[in-house]
């Protein structure tokens, strides 16, 4: 599966940004997507997750309650509404997809998330 996400830019704190990421295949609907993303200097971390039915969702700590997975399997595409944005969200925004594994063997190029305090 081929994984492009898109959506990021510039926004003040406290704003919203929804990404998307858009997968090539037939097959979306068997993989467990995820969104990760690595700040600068930082190394990569997990934002959230959510099963191949949509079923069940995880969030990391620091974004709970403000971020949401969500996929439309008919469009085979997975989002991240992400809202009251903090300065500490900056950072690149990978998608990514799994399945049989737990860990994630297919990414997507990533896109960045800059906010400005």
């Amino acid at each position: 599966v081929q994984l492009q996400a898109y959506g990021g830019g510039l926004v003040q704190a406290g704003g919203f940004l929804t990404l998307s990421c858009a997968a090539s295949g037939r097959t979306f609907s068997y993989y467990g997507m995820g969104w990760f993303r690595q700040a600068p200097g930082n190394e990569r971390e997990f934002v959230a997750s959510i099963t191949a039915n949509g079923g069940s969702t995880v969030y990391a700590e620091s974004v709970k309650g403000r971020f949401t997975i969500s996929r439309d399997n008919a469009k085979n595409t997975v989002y991240l509404q992400m809202n009251n944005l903090k300065p500490e969200d900056t950072a690149v925004y990978y998608c990514a997809a799994r399945r049989f594994t737990t860990n994630y063997n297919y990414w997507g190029q990533g896109t960045l998330v800059t906010v400005s305090s």
